[in-house]
């Protein structure tokens, strides 16, 4: 008996697993010897041989790619994609999947996150959105690494290694046409290409171009908004070209905005959900959007200068900037004074609306009790990590918030990152009771 056959697993050991349940990530769960093995390249239910690519000492889990099929699921195909194999580009987890059965995949790591992380059962389905072709050509905004030769190309999965390719099939097929991936780039680090949805493709090679990246213009249009963009090349915007608009009309189907309102938008960064709730509030509601990235501010005050009913703010301190600086040196002696209030200049008083859009790593406990103390009426956390997402649905319903309807959209078809919509209101309880003390009613010294 060989030590894998024993369950002591080394990279590069070749064994035969039964493959079960998907997981976070974009890989599977099986089990030899005892211990876990995270499988690529595999799907439920499959019997596969699979090499392990990663192994450490006292680690109870190895990672490996499938390189055989013994046993196929019913849902398996050929990967569209020739760089979407084992050892190859890892920027697609699922192409060996109909497209459909990627949904079903997704799905279900959605579930469990919400079951394992937040104690709720969800009856999500994670839904397609428009402006792909059957899974592919979606990627508008696409950043190619540079290898030592000077060629572009993509990372394998979890490496720093770079993989020349000659296309990307799920890139906006204008992105390939510009000709990167044929070019010699000798001396840059990466090379960023954005195919926006009004104008040109760009090229910007980093970090050459970077300080001269130029400004394009998304156009969103939805059913129940639409407006024009501006964003920088290197900046955020939905790399889906159906994202941004199917987003904005979920978030406005569930907040229901009402003329005179005042909502909140954390993470705005260059202002589309703050452009549609000044549209729905009117000039005599008030938009709040607080952001951090200094270009993205500068977006946002152009892109927001149409609705007057926006003030647009740049975060300075925490989450979204209701913590005081932090004084340096020694702490001051408390001395008796009357008692003065102070109300932060990045908080309206109280909100009727908040939407939030956090990074992958999410909004945290912190803030979300920020947020409770507003006593908004309505909440909508947009998070593009399931994970994030459930934890921060368990912190809000520690400050009375609980979920009343969740949607997922597969705005990255073929890799296992999904966008989820999330829905919350005030329990009854907590409608009913006092609002906390805000800054504006906290004293200073």
């Amino acid at each position: 008996m060989t030590a894998a056959d024993a369950g002591e697993l080394a990279a590069g050991d070749v064994v035969e697993l039964d493959v079960g349940a998907v997981a976070h990530g974009g890989f599977c769960v099986a089990r030899h010897g005892g211990r876990v093995v995270f499988v690529r390249h595999a799907l439920p239910g499959e019997r596969v041989r699979a090499e392990v690519t990663e192994a450490r000492a006292g680690q109870r889990f190895v990672r490996a790619d499938c390189v055989e099929v013994l046993s196929a699921s019913p849902h398996r195909v050929e990967e569209p994609c020739p760089y979407a194999k084992p050892g190859l580009c890892g920027g697609c987890d699922f192409q060996h999947a109909d497209l459909a059965y990627q949904r079903e995949l997704k799905t279900m790591v959605v579930r469990e996150q919400f079951e394992r992380l937040a104690g709720r059962t969800v009856g999500v389905q994670v839904e397609p959105v428009p402006g792909d072709t059957h899974g592919l050509g979606w990627r508008t905004r696409v950043e190619f690494a540079v290898d030592a030769a000077g060629r572009a190309g993509l990372h394998r999965h979890r490496s720093h290694a770079v993989v020349p390719v000659d296309t990307c099939l799920i890139a906006d097929p204008r992105i390939v046409e510009t000709g990167v991936l044929g070019h010699d780039w000798t001396g840059e680090a990466a090379v960023d290409v954005v195919a926006p949805s009004a104008g040109q493709a760009v090229v910007v090679p980093v970090p050459s171009g970077e300080e001269q990246a130029p400004a394009v213009v998304e156009a969103v249009t939805g059913h129940r908004f639409s407006g024009r963009f501006e964003v920088g090349a290197r900046g955020f915007w939905q790399v889906h070209p159906g994202a941004a608009g199917t987003f904005v009309d979920t978030v406005l189907e569930m907040l229901e905005p009402r003329l005179g309102e005042t909502a909140l938008d954390l993470y705005a960064g260059v202002g589309l959900f703050a452009a549609a709730l000044g549209a729905a509030v009117g000039p005599q509601g008030r938009v709040v959007a607080v952001e951090s990235d200094t270009a993205a501010v500068q977006a946002a005050q152009l892109n927001l200068a149409a609705y007057p009913a926006v003030l647009v703010r740049a975060r300075v301190d925490d989450a979204f900037g209701v913590a005081r600086p932090r004084r340096s040196g020694p702490a001051p002696r408390r001395v008796s004074r009357p008692r003065k209030t102070r109300r932060h200049p990045l908080l309206p008083l109280q909100a009727d609306l908040v939407v939030l859009d956090p990074p992958r790593t999410g909004a945290g406990r912190l803030v979300l009790r920020q947020v409770a103390e507003l006593r908004p009426r309505a909440v909508v956390y947009v998070a593009c990590d399931p994970a994030a997402l459930a934890r921060d649905t368990a912190f809000l319903a520690e400050s009375g918030y609980e979920l009343v309807a969740l949607r997922a959209f597969d705005a990255f078809p073929m890799t296992h990152h999904v966008e989820c919509v999330a829905h919350f209101e005030p329990r009854p309880e907590t409608a009913l009771s006092p609002r906390p003390a805000l800054d504006e009613d906290r004293t200073e010294g």
